[in-house]
């Protein structure tokens, strides 16, 4: 749908809460990497992709998740992050004061209130996306 190339980081998990990104294929040198995600909870994942994609030399990392969840001391991990941008919806509440300064909380209430107000209506819920949503 972008017209762009993709890459795939192959992960293990070599302990319960450990990740570690074991090859990333595909050509992302000097490239700008896009890294998405349903939700960040701790960061460890994130923060390993990062560091593989980093390592692998793409020019700059943008992150994103529907869900900021945010556990314990994660929002402290990114500070200082070799991140460009870290996007999140606010579906989760974000400690705004512990949050990075690259972090951008994008606001769902309108979405949800339309999606809402369209299936209470019988009116279409892919309208909403202008039909970008649409398989076939």
């Amino acid at each position: 749908m972008i017209e762009a190339d993709f890459a795939i980081m192959h992960k293990t998990r070599p302990a319960r809460d450990q990740v570690e990104i074991t090859e990333v294929t595909g050509r992302v040198r000097d490239k700008i990497a896009i890294v998405g995600d349903d939700v960040i909870m701790t960061g460890g994942t994130l923060l390993a992709n990062v560091k593989a994609l980093r390592e692998a030399g793409v020019k700059g990392v943008w992150v994103y998740a529907t869900h900021g969840v945010f556990c314990g001391n994660a929002l402290e991990k990114f500070h200082g992050a070799p991140i460009d941008g870290i996007v999140v919806t606010d579906t989760v509440p974000i400690d705004h004061l512990a949050a990075p300064a690259n972090l951008t909380v994008l606001p769902v209430a309108g979405l949800l209130a339309e999606t809402i107000m369209n299936v209470f209506a019988d009116d279409s819920v892919s309208a909403i996306f202008g039909g970008e949503n649409q398989l076939f």
